[in-house]
């Protein structure tokens, strides 16, 4: 399928701007990443945890910072999720010291439960408690209060409550609410308010990592980077020349370095997923530029008239369909990852729609240049060669002599 047929635009001649625009990028995001001291690595690498918690009633930011300080020393980073669905959401990322991973959670729970729970007067928060805790919580005051249930009743209702809850986004606003679950009677549900009561807050997820395995993860995705570009500009120099594969390597490694400045200039977190979508894109730019590259080839083994650049400049006219198509169509994916895909996928959504735009006009406006000006360079020095001069004695002719008659 051609989008566009038999096009004529001119490529080269318009590559300054863009090579200008990717300086300036590049440029900036180096800037930027010196002064912050290197890009700002999530949890994945650092060590730390990063808990997702649901608030019945979200607290301003500053007032989860506060109080997780009083427990907790080091940076605490809150970030407030504004998307439809997740409104009351708040995102909790803090630095840890390896004595403390295993603690982290309590010492975040306790620190929010004396800030926001401090009235709960000795009863469990239904919110938190696990179905044993509230088997072991119940057992005694529903005898008391002439409910006869059996262990396994009473485990079937501490499930239903369980599932109530997390069907709800693991939020109880009120006890009322449970009126409508199996084996809640109005007996049961006077028991549940004496002996339990709804916390502001439930937590969703909680992912801890101790800074060893941090700095290990970190160190084992530089390597990963950088023997995919190693690997690929093997392959492409023995598929075509050396020059093609610095060529190729040089317009992904501008990708990879555009892409983590602009992660810097927009103080994103880089973690494992953004690591994947970085893997991703060096591929995907790479299959981009060698489709070009392969075209350039072909018209070579054509022998079309005109220079290498207007040969090159054919080539990527010829390729610029499937360039359109296949590029505007991954981006369209990537685009609606970012705009709906939520925060866990914030970072990894980011890096490939940057990516995308980068890479593609990279396979145009930094490739190819290099590969013309590599030709051009090669040709000069060719027609600067002369052979060596020959000495001016054994250029002279000789007289004619004359024969007598």
């Amino acid at each position: 399928m051609e989008i566009f047929k038999q096009t004529n635009f001119d490529f080269l001649g318009k590559k300054w701007p863009f090579i200008i625009m990717s300086l300036v990028l590049t440029a900036a995001g180096l800037v930027s990443l010196a002064l912050k001291g290197g890009p700002k690595y999530g949890i994945d690498f650092t060590g730390g945890a990063l808990m997702d918690v649901n608030f019945i009633k979200r607290p301003p930011a500053e007032a989860i910072r506060s109080a997780l300080h009083k427990r907790i020393a080091g940076e605490v980073e809150v970030q407030e999720v504004h998307e439809a669905g997740h409104t009351q959401e708040a995102l909790i990322s803090t630095g840890v010291r390896d004595e403390t991973v295993q603690a982290v959670r309590g010492d975040i729970e306790s620190a929010l439960n004396a800030a926001f729970n401090a009235d709960s007067g000795g009863r469990l928060d239904i919110n938190s408690a696990t179905e044993t805790a509230l088997v072991d919580r119940l057992r005694d005051p529903l005898q008391r209060a002439g409910v006869a249930l059996s262990d396994d009743g009473l485990q079937a209702l501490a499930k239903a409550i369980i599932n109530y809850r997390e069907t709800h986004s693991g939020l109880i606003a009120g006890l009322d609410q449970l009126s409508g679950v199996p084996g809640v009677t109005p007996q049961a549900l006077t028991v549940l308010k004496q002996e339990c009561f709804p916390g502001s807050y439930a937590i969703r997820r909680v992912d801890i990592v101790g800074p060893k395995i941090g700095a290990d993860l970190r160190q084992q995705a530089i390597n990963v980077v950088l023997i995919a570009l190693a690997a690929m500009l093997v392959y492409i120099a023995f598929r075509f020349e050396w020059i093609y594969g610095v060529a190729a390597v040089i317009a992904v490694f501008h990708d990879t370095i555009i892409t983590i400045g602009l992660f810097s200039i927009f103080n994103k977190q880089i973690d494992l997923t953004v690591i994947a979508a970085l893997l991703t894109l060096v591929g995907y730019s790479m299959n981009d530029t060698i489709v070009t590259f392969d075209r350039i080839r072909e018209n070579l083994r054509l022998q079309r008239r005109g220079s290498f650049s207007e040969i090159v400049n054919l080539s990527i006219n010829q390729t610029l369909s499937r360039t359109v198509l296949t590029s505007g169509l991954t981006f369209l994916t990537a685009i609606s990852l970012f705009l709906f895909g939520g925060p866990v996928l914030n970072g990894f959504s980011f890096a490939l729609v940057v990516g995308i735009i980068i890479g593609t006009y990279s396979s145009i406006f930094i490739a190819s240049p290099i590969l013309v000006f590599w030709r051009n360079l090669a040709e000069g020095r060719r027609k600067n060669y002369r052979a060596p001069a020959v000495d001016s004695r054994l250029r002279t002719v000789p007289k004619t002599v004359k024969t007598a008659k």
